[in-house]
């Protein structure tokens, strides 16, 4: 045993455990486009956990792939049968994270990807052990803010509550593990950032599998 208590490693024989990577932030600093970007950069190297929505698909999303848009009767099912890991109401509309789909992901031994609000990833990280937070941020406010408007799929109220909301969530950073810049035209840089710091966690000492 060492002085915390653990059993020595044997330096010859560094266990290889699945990474589940949280990626957060407000709304407008690119959490989709960063998650995918992930999986088409390894498609064979991660799994992309696809989360319930009772929201309407934006322009050019897919039910599957980009979140799985059910009627709320089948949400509030997904509740009372606990099917899901994590849920929170969001912007009026519900948001979950099927439990099983991140089980069988790390099963198979593939780096798990998910992306959640928030107060999402506050309960994650209340209910899972081993998962790695990373904030993601836009290179400055303004940036945030036009990528907002550039949806056009708010009213102007909903707009004005999601930036003022995107201000206080910029103030929980402290809550996660690393914080990464997402700047207009270098989303491969952000990519790049999280790979090394996924790089850099598997080669940590004392590396344990993630609890869920």
């Amino acid at each position: 045993m060492d002085l915390k208590g653990r059993c020595k490693l044997n330096p010859y024989h560094h266990p290889h455990y699945p990474l589940l990577i949280v990626v957060s932030g407000p709304s407008g600093v690119g959490k989709d486009t960063i998650a995918r970007a992930l999986i088409e950069r390894r498609p064979k190297d991660f799994y992309f956990v696809v989360t319930a929505t009772t929201r309407k698909p934006r322009p050019g999303e897919v039910h599957g792939r980009d979140y799985f848009f059910l009627h709320s009767d089948e949400f509030a099912r997904m509740i009372d049968e606990g099917e899901l890991l994590e849920y929170a109401l969001v912007y009026n509309d519900y948001k979950g994270v099927p439990k099983q789909q991140i089980r069988d992901a790390l099963a198979s031994g593939k780096d798990v990807v998910m992306r959640v609000d928030v107060q999402g990833a506050a309960t994650i990280r209340r209910l899972v052990s081993g998962a790695i937070f990373i904030f993601l941020i836009a290179d400055s406010e303004e940036a945030m803010v036009q990528r907002l408007r550039e949806r056009k799929s708010e009213t102007p109220e909903g707009l004005s509550l999601r930036i003022a909301t995107a201000r206080r969530e910029m103030q929980r950073i402290q809550e996660f593990d690393y914080c990464v810049v997402n700047a207009d035209g270098l989303q491969e840089q952000a990519v790049d950032t999280i790979l090394s710091i996924m790089a850099a966690e598997r080669a940590r000492v004392g590396h344990d599998p993630v609890q869920l």
